[in-house]
């Protein structure tokens, strides 16, 4: 067994759209990154890459690459479960946090898992995703941005 631990955050502009977990969330702000700028599962594809010592997601997906300009994060994070299971591990759960002022993100929670389960390929009972605000403190609470940690279990097959 091994456990992971991702990070990752994006600033809040205007113009582009706001994805988490692969749901487009409506805002009037979205997260601006090289890629879709999903910041949950960028969370949860270093968590994983983390675990297995594989490095992270700059490292796989560089933002120097223009193949991943504007890349949907779950093709993305499909390619992490498949560099996983080539060499030799399984997902046994993935616990994840986002931290935003705003958008609210509840409603939206149980798409997010089902929209992650179909990427990694594993049951949606095995994704926790949460949200929380920070009270209107440091970044994320001024809205200026929005940040996400996940964790996870892998094991050798």
């Amino acid at each position: 067994m091994r456990i992971g631990h991702g990070y990752d955050v994006h600033k809040l502009v205007e113009g582009r759209k706001c994805i988490i977990g692969g749901v487009e969330i409506p805002h009037e702000k979205g997260l601006l990154g090289h890629s879709d700028a999903d910041v949950l599962t960028h969370a949860i594809m270093d968590a994983l890459l983390g675990a297995a010592a594989m490095g992270d997601i700059g490292k796989i997906f560089p933002d120097s690459d223009p193949r991943y300009l504007g890349a949907d994060s779950l093709k993305l994070a499909q390619k992490v479960a498949s560099l996983l299971s080539e060499n030799g591990y399984r997902i046994v759960n993935i616990d994840s946090t986002v931290i935003a002022q705003a958008p609210k993100l509840s409603p939206h929670i149980e798409n997010m898992r089902e929209k992650l389960s179909n990427a990694l390929g594993i049951d949606a009972e095995c994704i926790s995703v949460k949200a929380t605000t920070e009270e209107k403190l440091g970044f994320t609470g001024q809205g200026l941005g929005i940040a996400a940690h996940a964790v996870c279990l892998i094991e050798k097959m």
